[in-house]
């Protein structure tokens, strides 16, 4: 039997059919306007030498973007590297250099994200690429399982998400590898790419491979798989939902009116989806009781009565509806916003005490170190997601050095004019926790794991 080439996959296609055809599955067709985030390395510059090879035929208009972060003394090298590739192959770049290091890579990843959305805005690019790759896959997955995920979190990485795409995913990093050395390609290495401090690396270098040695030879494939089997399931539950949706609740202001009669007729399943789906609109996630009890209430409370739920809502029985809305939000003034708990990026308005905010969010995996907080910056644990942006509400509480108080407290310590207190942003988990009150405090805590998936807010007065 003739032995496979490195280079190529199942049925013997060379790589770069396979990735001719990624990028139609992808739904990047003629004339698409991309920006690839090109780092230098190897993965990196295998994607945007693949989309070169794709241009002509497709006719796309292809840039790319390298973001230098200033945190290590050969970076500047790696920037000139860059632009010294892009020249020879005939690409425009969009290239920039932080004026300060950041603290960790937690805050060079939010920097460099919101860099890429920037370039490709001025470039007027639709798609930012991104060279993530199936090893890049396997880890995340093993990383969520170890971390107790639900199904959306076994789906990964997802091969598009917005304006980002990635059309390296379902390619391992040993045919990228052979790729690279049989068109010649060259690149630079990243020295912490070698570490074995950050979680990832401690996955990729160790647990996987002991995984294949002792227990599943193919498990880096069967995480994949996994992978995708979950988003499969994923999409079924989002078109089941959508319809049912549309059929049991719908919008009133700033409030949510659900149809009592066809969460009634659903089975537990999707009445339990859903309900957790329409939450989210509030940045609202329940746990098992919560569910169970909310769902009992919805389903066979007498009219009249109202119950308090987790996150600062209510709900109301009124005859063959139920009404769910924030308790205690000033009418007329407050104007919430929620970050959803599907990764990736964002911006909106959320309004408190008549005062606008420009809310902006990044998603992706947090590295060692403190996590970066400033006056209007902060970086969370994904764990906490859906968030909500608010104003405060009689009852919150934050968790400080000094221990829990509540935010009535901790205004008077701070010195925060009466005026000022309900026009200051609040951001809670779907529990309600208080875990920033913008400008004031952050509260204590643990900090996002090292290679995590981590949830980036920027908060600034519109």
């Amino acid at each position: 039997m003739a032995r496979r080439r490195e280079g190529e996959g199942a049925g013997g296609a060379p790589l770069r059919e396979r990735f001719r055809a990624e990028l139609e599955a992808l739904g990047i067709g003629r004339g698409a306007r991309l920006l690839v985030a090109l780092s230098g390395g190897c993965d990196s510059v295998v994607l945007l030498h693949l989309l070169r090879g794709c241009a002509g035929e497709l006719g796309l208009d292809l840039g790319a973007a390298h973001l230098d972060h200033a945190m290590r003394p050969g970076s500047g090298a790696d920037a000139r590297w860059v632009a010294g590739l892009c020249a020879a192959w005939g690409v425009p770049l969009a290239s920039a250099r932080l004026d300060r290091a950041p603290r960790s890579e937690v805050e060079a990843r939010a920097a460099r994200y919101a860099f890429l959305r920037r370039a490709a805005a001025e470039a007027g690019a639709e798609l930012v690429a991104t060279a993530h790759h199936a090893d890049d896959q396997a880890e995340t997955v093993l990383f969520r399982v170890l971390r107790g995920t639900g199904t959306s979190g076994l789906a990964g990485i997802a091969p598009r998400s917005g304006a980002l795409v990635r059309p390296l995913l379902p390619f391992w990093r040993r045919e990228i590898r052979a790729y690279a050395r049989e068109a010649g390609l060259r690149w630079r290495e990243d020295p912490s790419n070698r570490g074995g401090d950050p979680v990832r690396n401690r996955i990729r270098h160790r647990l996987l491979p002991l995984a294949e040695r002792a227990v599943a030879p193919g498990a880096r494939r069967n995480l994949v798989r996994l992978a995708e089997l979950a988003r499969a399931d994923e999409r079924a539950w989002d078109a089941r939902l959508e319809g049912a949706a549309r059929e049991a609740a719908r919008r009133e202001g700033e409030a949510l009116v659900l149809a009592r009669a066809p969460f009634r007729a659903y089975d537990s399943a999707t009445a339990t989806r859903l309900l957790r789906k329409l939450l989210r609109q509030f940045g609202v996630v329940l746990d098992r009781t919560g569910t169970r009890l909310a769902l009992q209430f919805i389903t066979g409370a007498p009219s009249g009565r109202v119950i308090p739920v987790r996150g600062g809502l209510r709900m109301a029985a009124e005859f063959g509806e139920v009404r769910v809305e924030r308790a205690g939000a000033a009418a007329g003034g407050d104007r919430p916003l929620a970050v959803p708990a599907e990764p990736g990026s964002g911006a909106g308005e959320a309004v408190v005490g008549g005062r606008s905010f420009r809310v902006e969010w990044t998603a992706g995996p947090a590295d060692p170190g403190a996590a970066p907080c400033g006056e209007r910056t902060a970086a969370f644990s994904a764990a906490h997601l859906p968030l909500v942006v608010r104003g405060w509400l009689p009852g919150d509480r934050i968790r400080t050095p000094g221990g829990t108080k509540t935010l009535k407290k901790l205004f008077v310590e701070r010195r925060v004019p009466r005026s000022s207190r309900g026009r200051t942003a609040v951001v809670a988990d779907a529990a309600g926790h208080v875990l920033w009150v913008v400008g004031v405090e952050r509260a204590r805590g643990p900090l996002p794991l090292p290679g995590a998936p981590a949830i980036f807010l920027s908060i600034i007065d519109d």
